[in-house]
């Protein structure tokens, strides 16, 4: 197998982006990821096309990714479309490795898109519940109904003031919401620590200008913010918005042939599912960890950031544990001691990550490789991580029997 480097990248600004089409912001997105490389759209050998949900938003299905790229003049090559939930296009960044890998091809172009915002809110929910199993979902939202009817009664006898409701929310919300529970019965970690992740989060992203919001919250304003499902609240959650990534990888040689001046090589790039849990065996994304850190060479110790998938707070406090970061049950301490803050011990999601970058399902895990690679190349701004030489990112999609649907790990090196 070959070494395989990214030698370009670029993004469009996540949010609401009403007045613009899907074309319109992958071809922003591919142009900057061109003029970065130094590479011409001619010379591409193939083309990788995550998207989530544009099937079910728009009706577009089948040839996403050469309708998009074709507006672009590209064309002629092979385009894989790849439908993953959130990751995608991770997913598609190990489709295009893998063939660069294995010699197949020189150089390839990475995408990931969704549009989410349109006028019409509703439109948007049946693309979140197309990620679980559908044939269970009437039994899925009656628990969730059933969950939340005990936290309202419970909070009742005790006496407490009903809290501002957030309004209308994606059923992930209510899974997240869920395994927040469980982790502070089982380990008692805190939703105060749910919101020190938070605020966390928000104040990265004050430096990022590609960020879906950029308004810094206190830890007591995120707890005071209306609420989602508790214990989370409207900053602990991400957004939906529109929004795409782009990346251009190649082979060692070839970025050396090019004098690509800007290169990060990919040591890992590993997908799995999520399975029924054996006793005694590794959950799934530590396994898939486990994996990423021995192709990579490298272990947990050795990451200068992560960007991982926080679609709330506690997909982060249970991804730093998942991962290997921290001790299991001591995500919460560990972020609230400071460790995961811009200039901390370990630095997570400096992006902002999905909770403030915003979460255009399909494009967030390039959008996670391409926040890396800007840190390795020094090019992060004001949230640049210092010295930083290994960059993790993972991303999970989608929910089948109380596992995650799927996983990615990448790991990044200078």
């Amino acid at each position: 197998m070959r070494k395989v480097q990214i030698i370009g990248a670029g993004m469009t600004k996540f949010g609401k982006h009403l007045d613009r089409n899907l074309k319109s912001l992958v071809g922003e997105a591919v142009e900057i990821a061109l003029q970065d490389s130094g590479v011409d759209k001619k010379i591409l050998e193939g083309a990788w096309v995550g998207n989530a949900s544009q099937g079910v938003l728009q009706g577009q299905e089948s040839v996403r990714g050469q309708i998009v790229l074709r507006e672009l003049g590209i064309g002629g090559i092979p385009v894989v479309n790849v439908e993953n939930a959130c990751a995608s296009s991770a997913t598609a960044l190990n489709g295009a490795w893998a063939m660069v890998a294995l010699g197949e091809m020189e150089v390839a172009l990475v995408i990931g898109m969704e549009k989410m915002y349109f006028e019409d809110r509703s439109r948007v929910f049946p693309a979140f519940t197309g990620c679980m199993d559908v044939e269970l979902l009437a039994n899925t939202m009656a628990a969730f109904k059933k969950a939340e009817e005990q936290i309202e009664q419970a909070r009742k006898e005790k006496g407490e003031a009903e809290k501002e409701k957030s309004g209308k929310r994606t059923v992930f919300m209510d899974v997240y919401a869920m395994a927040a529970r469980y982790h502070m019965e089982k380990y008692g970690s805190t939703q105060r620590q749910l919101a020190v992740i938070s605020s966390k989060n928000h104040f990265h992203s004050s430096m990022n200008p590609l960020a879906q919001y950029q308004a810094k919250f206190t830890v007591d304003e995120v707890l005071a913010a209306p609420e989602v499902a508790w214990p989370l609240t409207r900053p602990m959650c991400s957004p939906i918005g529109d929004g795409a990534a782009a990346t251009i990888i190649c082979s060692e040689d070839f970025a050396k042939k090019i004098g690509a001046k800007n290169t990060a090589d990919i040591a890992a790039c590993v997908l799995a599912s999520g399975e029924d849990p054996q006793k005694g065996e590794d959950k799934g994304l530590s396994k898939l960890a486990k994996k990423a850190y021995e192709k990579a060479g490298i272990g947990p110790e050795d990451i200068s950031l992560a960007e991982v998938h926080d679609a709330t707070a506690i997909g982060e406090l249970t991804a730093t544990e998942a991962l290997l970061l921290c001790p299991e049950g001591e995500g919460g301490a560990f972020a609230e001691a400071g460790h995961t803050t811009l200039g901390g011990k370990l630095p997570v999601n400096v992006s902002g990550g999905l909770e403030s970058q915003g979460h255009p399902i399909g494009a967030t895990g390039i959008r996670q490789v391409v926040e890396l690679y800007w840190h390795l190349t020094n090019r992060a701004g004001k949230r640049q991580v210092e010295g930083a030489k290994v960059g993790l990112a993972q991303n999970n999609g989608g929910t089948v029997r109380g596992a995650e649907g799927a996983m990615s790990v990448t790991i990044l090196k200078k």
